[in-house]
């Protein structure tokens, strides 16, 4: 089971309260004031993880809860401190903060009230960072502080603070410098393998692919790139039909996007193909329909492609158009050029 959004509840512990107290020992009958500090709450944080590949985790226990600081103690004894709870979230989690207090408000607002209203607080994509989700309570201070000349034996103290806590979302977008993009059964798969490390499950039947799919590719100079293959987008994607719009996401970070059609045209005619995928994509999102882009023209190695490509080249003549073959590598050696070619105009 893949999981790229979750919502989640977090609670930080509260400060744990100081003490009033005096010390009181053998010959010592009237000893000043001697209450310790309260520990400090323990926080949530987040931190980004390679070893971690979706948001799984949190679908079976959706709670990060850190533990309270103890209460100060005789003899100026610092109380102890909670315990900090660290939860771990791949690169690319964005994370939310929502204006529910409880799961369970949440889920009210969601199916009667007037909706969950949220806002983008963290996005995580280095690994190793840390985000505090939660900020854990500060301990309070104990009667000694409170000494003055005048008043040698306060009963003031402080309680601890209350720690932060809410629902928030967490929201994966795969972290990658190119997206494929296409039907299924396009090649897709087939492409992600001939061109990087990947190996993706390749089938005959749609939807073969059922979660985003990152392969690294190695070009001669020992430069790499990161590409990401979505599940088949098929029309009405953007009305989230099939499993295009829900892993849409997964290709907002990309510089280049890879429209891989097949050629043969025995499911869909590579015109027809080309014009609605890119009516999805920008139905989801303008900003990512402004990509650069360019066509990648697969299963050139079938009988009736060659016509096929003819027809598309007349179609998208300002459009650049790539013939490869996926299954026998024909055109792969070309298109990881031209990729890196546009990566590295991309970030020039």
């Amino acid at each position: 089971m893949f999981v790229d959004n979750i919502r989640i509840f977090a609670k930080a512990g509260k400060g744990g309260n100081g003490l009033a107290s005096f010390r009181r020992e053998k010959f010592v009958p009237r000893g000043g004031p001697d209450g310790g500090d309260g520990g400090d709450g323990g926080s949530v944080i987040l931190e980004v993880s390679t070893g971690t590949n979706d948001l799984r985790t949190y679908f079976y226990d959706p709670k990060l809860v850190a533990t309270d600081g103890m209460p100060g103690m005789h003899a100026r004894k610092h109380g102890k401190d909670g315990k900090t709870v660290v939860g771990k979230v791949p690169p690319g989690t964005i994370v939310y903060r929502s204006n529910a207090a409880t799961m369970q408000e949440a889920t009210w607002l969601e199916r009667e009230g007037d909706g969950i209203e949220i806002e983008q607080i963290a996005d995580l994509t280095e690994p190793g960072e840390r985000f505090v989700l939660c900020q854990g309570g500060k301990g309070g201070r104990g009667n000694w502080h409170f000494r003055t000349a005048t008043d040698q034996a306060p009963l003031k103290f402080e309680y601890g603070t209350e720690a932060e806590s809410g629902v928030f979302f967490l929201e994966l977008r795969r972290i990658a410098d190119a997206g494929l993009v296409g039907y299924p059964n396009a090649g897709k798969s087939t492409l992600l393998g001939a061109i990087s490390n990947a190996t993706p499950k390749v089938a005959s039947y749609p939807f073969t692919t059922l979660q985003p799919i990152v392969g690294v590719v190695e070009f001669e100079d020992y430069s790499r790139c990161v590409v990401a293959d979505i599940p088949g987008i098929i029309e009405g994607a953007a009305e989230n039909r099939g499993l295009g719009h829900e892993f849409l996401r997964h290709i907002m970070r990309c510089h280049v996007l890879l429209f891989v059609v097949d050629m043969t045209a025995l499911e869909h005619d590579p015109v027809e193909a080309i014009q609605t995928l890119r009516k999805e994509v920008k139905l989801y999102s303008e900003e990512l329909a402004e990509r650069p882009w360019l066509i990648v023209a697969n299963k050139m190695d079938e009988e009736a492609s060659a016509e096929n490509l003819e027809i598309l080249r007349q179609r998208f003549p300002k459009v650049e158009i790539i013939p490869i073959s996926a299954q026998t590598g024909d055109g792969v050696a070309a298109l990881k050029g031209r990729l890196k070619e546009i990566l590295l105009q991309d970030k020039a």
